[in-house]
């Protein structure tokens, strides 16, 4: 080994014996308590394939396309929230794992992804099957980096799965040349962490969570908002706690379903675009703001401009770019949500009386709750997932993909903690579903995992059912199919003149013999009178997929449409 003189830090440290990239890959991911790779095979890679071939400790899943292979890998790390890992090869393999990663990034999902590179004599010469993946990626990872000497991948994976799980999680993408992975070398550079630019900020500003607390004193109607970050940092039961200790109403975005109890009384639903009358007029009504880890898109402030204009806002996050950024903040605090939350139960309380407040959303929520109208000649898909979450007793992983049924599981799935809704909520993926939810199975073997898909994206990634049998990856798939593209056909219906351009489909595969053609249990369910009966099925061990007929006509409600304020709701029903 050698040292500078002068510095503590072993430069390079001597390997007992010679070792390829491709081992010393593999060495690093397991030393880094990596057991799962998602991946496909290509030239590019193939030095590393030869590697995994006779592996022990790390397990290979053979995806059936790179967008699956990032999924799988999102859904992993999302209902684990362990680090997710894919590998695929250069150039074509690559580029079509762009919009996994991309959505990995939009939603800070901790994520490693490893692109071949074609030889590094050839690297921008238009070499077969090059692609320049670092310019290409770089705006949609926390950082990529293009490995060009073998002894520094373990340096380098080491850095990069620090990157991608600490502060706001995300995607880090590892390019990595043919022959870099084949080179033997008997030395590698010290893998120590040293990254003095690199410190984000995880204990939040005491000072600041105490003058949260104090002005609780002066407020009359607060309430929380609770996102992604909060689930993320496992922050759920202290969430909770704080809720409860000053009974502050709650909202969460999408991704922060599950920070809370559904049935908790001070849970008022989803707020935004397809959220709750209840959660929407408490946005409107506010004084008070406490967001936790959320960022404000547009889908629940839908009018920046008159969101929360006359309330005083507290915002907690991971990451400062996110405060101030879409609403004004007059209270920021930087830092993990889990530690301000506990940090924030431990500040002596001051006297607040919110009762009338509590009354007030929660008449609202009694008044205008989630519903929907039963129909003779067609399942209602709020019904089956109704009926899913009793017969999964609300413990289920719920995966989506992106649609209208995303809504409707959003909406009435009774989530109970974090973790537990797998979906695309900042890039809205179709064809996220699937593959996602083989992750998710993969990472959480002893947990129920069902996704709800629309017949549009089940047809974009459905090739990954061939894993299903394979690797024995028991999900069930609940296909809600209504021959059109759900969501776009509502605003179309809505917004443009009920002019369905290229939303309806005419012509379909027969889905039932596709799930036998993967040799899954499969069934079909049209009749709204025994489908309470007909899903008691979904409670069996084996994977399986089940079509259910849903009307053409179903729409998604309530709605807040872009551009309008949260109380600006369609389709909201009174109980009279």
């Amino acid at each position: 080994m050698k040292i500078l003189e002068g510095e503590l830090i072993l430069k390079q440290i001597k390997l007992e014996t010679p070792k390829s990239g491709s081992q010393l890959v593999l060495d690093t991911l397991k030393d880094l308590g990596v057991d799962t790779i998602f991946g496909y095979p290509g030239g590019a890679v193939l030095p590393l394939y030869d590697a995994i071939y006779d592996y022990e400790g790390i397990q290979h899943i053979l995806a059936r396309h790179e967008q699956g292979a990032t999924h799988e890998a999102e859904g992993y790390a999302k209902s684990s929230g362990k680090l997710g890992v894919a590998l695929v090869t250069s150039g074509p393999g690559a580029t079509n794992a762009i919009t996994g990663i991309a959505d990995a990034n939009a939603d800070s999902v901790p994520m490693l992804v490893f692109t071949g590179q074609v030889a590094t004599p050839g690297i921008g010469k238009d070499a077969f099957q090059e692609a320049d993946i670092i310019g290409v990626t770089m705006p949609i990872t926390k950082y990529n980096y293009q490995i060009r000497e073998t002894q520094d991948i373990p340096r380098v994976i080491t850095e990069a799965v620090h990157i991608a799980t600490t502060g706001r999680p995300g995607p880090v993408v590892i390019d990595l040349p043919k022959d870099v992975a084949a080179q033997e070398v008997d030395f590698i550079n010290d893998v120590t962490i040293d990254l003095p630019s690199y410190n984000p900020t995880v204990e939040p500003n005491v000072k600041q969570l105490k003058k949260i607390v104090a002005l609780l004193a002066k407020k009359k109607r607060p309430l929380i908002l609770v996102g992604g970050g909060v689930n993320y940092s496992n922050g759920n039961l202290a969430l909770t706690q704080f809720a409860e200790k000053y009974q502050i109403p709650v909202v969460s975005s999408l991704l922060g379903l599950g920070a809370i109890p559904v049935e908790n009384p001070l849970f008022l639903g989803m707020g935004g675009m397809h959220g709750s009358y209840a959660a929407n007029m408490a946005l409107a009504e506010t004084d008070y703001l406490i967001n936790f880890g959320s960022r404000f898109d547009d889908r629940l402030a839908s009018n920046p401009s008159l969101f929360l204009k006359e309330a005083t806002v507290a915002h907690i996050d991971i990451d400062p770019a996110e405060i101030g950024k879409i609403v004004k903040t007059h209270l920021p605090v930087v830092g993990d949500a889990k530690r301000a939350l506990e940090i924030l139960l431990e500040i002596e309380a001051p006297s607040t009386h919110f009762s009338k407040w509590v009354e007030q959303v929660q008449d609202n929520a009694q008044r205008a709750p989630y519903s929907y109208e039963p129909e003779d000649d067609y399942n209602k898909p709020q019904e089956v997932i109704k009926l899913i979450g009793e017969l999964t007793n609300g413990d289920a992983i719920i995966v989506t993909d992106v649609g209208q049924h995303q809504m409707w599981a959003a909406q009435w799935y009774p989530y109970k903690s974090n973790h537990q809704l797998i979906t695309s909520g900042g890039l809205g993926t179709m064809g996220f579903g699937i593959p996602a939810a083989i992750g998710a199975k993969l990472a959480n073997p002893d947990k129920e995992v069902i996704v709800f898909v629309g017949d549009g994206g089940f047809q974009m990634t459905n090739q990954e059912l061939a894993i299903l049998n394979g690797y024995h990856v028991p999900i069930k798939v609940v296909l809600f199919n209504n021959h059109s593209l759900g969501m776009v056909r509502q605003w179309q219906e809505k917004f443009y003149e009920e002019r369905r351009s290229q939303s309806v489909f005419d012509l379909e595969p027969n889905f039932q013999l596709l799930a036998e053609a993967y040799g899954l249990k499969h069934d079909k369910f049209l009749n709204p009178q025994t489908i309470a009966e007909d899903l008691k099925v979904i409670t069996e061990d084996v994977p399986m997929v089940l079509e259910v007929g849903i009307s053409r006509a179903e729409q998604v409600y309530p709605m807040v449409p872009a551009g309008w304020h949260n109380d600006e709701m369609l389709g909201v029903k009174f109980n009279a």
